[in-house]
């Protein structure tokens, strides 16, 4: 596939690093030479300097004979422009667009983008990626990480494993007959910073994080099994009233869990702004860092605190900060990866990686197959992929045993009609079937191969 990729910050460096290796022709488009050599120089790309949006850029990017163009700039007016000229100009079959203002995101201005008018296929939200997975950690406070996957039937959790975990040092396959009847698999282990595949002879070690998938009901047993607590939330302290902020506050308003949030945000007009759309929420204008006014905002007494500014720094400190005040749990909004490794010694519970929210709504798009999600693991180690499985693909009618998967794939989950099934060797993947499957960065061609449509469907 030849995809043209416009942005070369980290979600279009993201998007190509895990594209290029996969067989695709990639041209990575950017006006900031420097970031276009850092791409062309670290992966196996092509690279052009100049706008997006002029068509002259994206004729010698190559977009004559194009798949697909992925417009990721830092302007939600260049994407759209960019996706107009590759539809007017050169008649490019699928366009995405990353767009940040919650104004073009409005339901009642989605015609904006039919093909006719302003031709989008696909419309990505980062700030609504990066509130809905603020969501998910409130909601599972004892994962470092949570997605749902099987039409919200299941999630996969992030679970550090800690010296009181009740099966550490048990053989994976022993788990399966201590609890018959749990419907939860160890798909992934990442031990001393390397993410694998484990083993049914594997064992968990007291350090190790492991990626556990498992259905809805089964989520409180699997962490008490797994050593960790299921408390109830039910006040939250939002540090940063942007767009992330209030969106959470938003939900969190309307949802069913009943939890109460406060939002302490800096500056004053995005403070009146959040204000006056939120209903039940206190909104306190000033500095996240300040003592008294996080006293004021009964940091001891909240259950979390989500900090959710646009600065990384200051998401840690207020965080560390927190928690110092007496704030059981600390989740951070964390743009650079390289940051990430402070969050255990600084004693931050959890983190959102922006980047990662975003890389996995695009590569939801891209994978080949009838792919319904992509969740990318880690530093873009990893993937979560959900797809429905046709009459043509390799898998259909087989047992999970005699599928040819490779050693860093698993299945963590199989949706038969509206059940999701008790998984074992004898499990058999039926044609309508919607499987998700856990797969190292190395084996993503060959899932993609196992999930693809021979071409007879056609």
């Amino acid at each position: 596939m030849k995809i043209i990729i416009c942005g070369a910050g980290q979600v279009g460096w993201q998007i190509a690093r895990h594209l290029a290796g996969e067989k695709n022709d990639i041209t990575i488009v950017d006006n900031n030479a420097d970031l276009v050599r850092r791409a062309t120089t670290s992966l196996d790309v092509q690279g052009i300097a100049g706008f997006a949006s002029y068509p002259d850029v994206l004729d010698r990017a190559g977009a004559a004979d194009a798949d697909m163009i992925i417009a990721a700039t830092y302007s939600d007016e260049v994407n759209m422009v960019t996706c107009q000229v590759a539809h007017s100009v050169f008649s490019i079959p699928r366009k995405i667009a990353r767009l940040r203002s919650q104004s073009y995101l409005d339901a009642i201005y989605s015609d904006l983008y039919r093909r006719d008018h302003l031709p989008i296929d696909v419309v990505i939200s980062p700030e609504r990626e990066v509130a809905d997975a603020a969501l998910q950690r409130l909601y599972s406070p004892a994962a470092f990480d949570t997605e749902v996957f099987l039409g919200g039937r299941a999630q996969l959790m992030g679970i550090t494993i800690e010296e009181d975990c009740p099966v550490v040092n048990t053989p994976l396959r022993q788990l399966t007959d201590l609890f018959s009847t749990l419907r939860a698999i160890v798909v992934g282990v990442r031990r001393d910073g390397v993410l694998f595949a484990p083993e049914a002879e594997d064992q968990l070690f007291v350090g190790d994080d492991c990626y556990v998938f498992t259905v809805n009901e089964d989520i409180h047993r699997t962490l008490e099994i797994f050593g960790k607590s299921t408390r109830k939330q039910e006040r939250v302290v939002i540090i940063g009233g942007g767009n992330v902020g209030l969106a959470v506050a938003r939900a969190l308003e309307q949802g069913a869990h009943k939890i109460r949030a406060k939002i302490i945000e800096k500056n004053k007009k995005s403070a009146e702004h959040a204000a006056e759309a939120l209903e039940r929420t206190i909104v306190l204008n000033g500095d996240g860092l300040d003592v008294a006014l996080l006293s004021e905002a009964s940091i001891s007494r909240a259950d979390a605190v989500l900090c959710v500014t646009d600065d990384d720094k200051t998401n840690m400190l207020a965080a560390v900060r927190a928690k110092s005040e007496g704030c059981p749990m600390a989740i951070a909004l964390i743009n650079d990866p390289t940051l990430v490794p402070l969050m255990g010694p600084l004693g931050i519970d959890a983190y959102i990686n922006p980047r990662a929210t975003t890389v996995s709504s695009i590569l939801r798009h891209i994978r080949h197959g009838r792919v319904r999600g992509v969740y990318s693991i880690g530093d873009a180690e990893a993937e979560m992929i959900e797809a429905e499985v046709l009459s043509t693909s390799p898998m259909a009618g087989k047992k999970v045993r005699d599928i040819d998967f490779p050693e860093g794939v698993l299945v963590g989950g199989v949706l038969k009609g509206k059940q999701v099934v008790k998984l074992n060797s004898d499990t058999r993947i039926d044609e309508g079937d919607v499987v998700a499957l856990f797969c190292l960065a190395k084996d993503v061609p060959e899932v993609e191969r196992l999930l693809q449509v021979s071409i007879d469907f056609f």
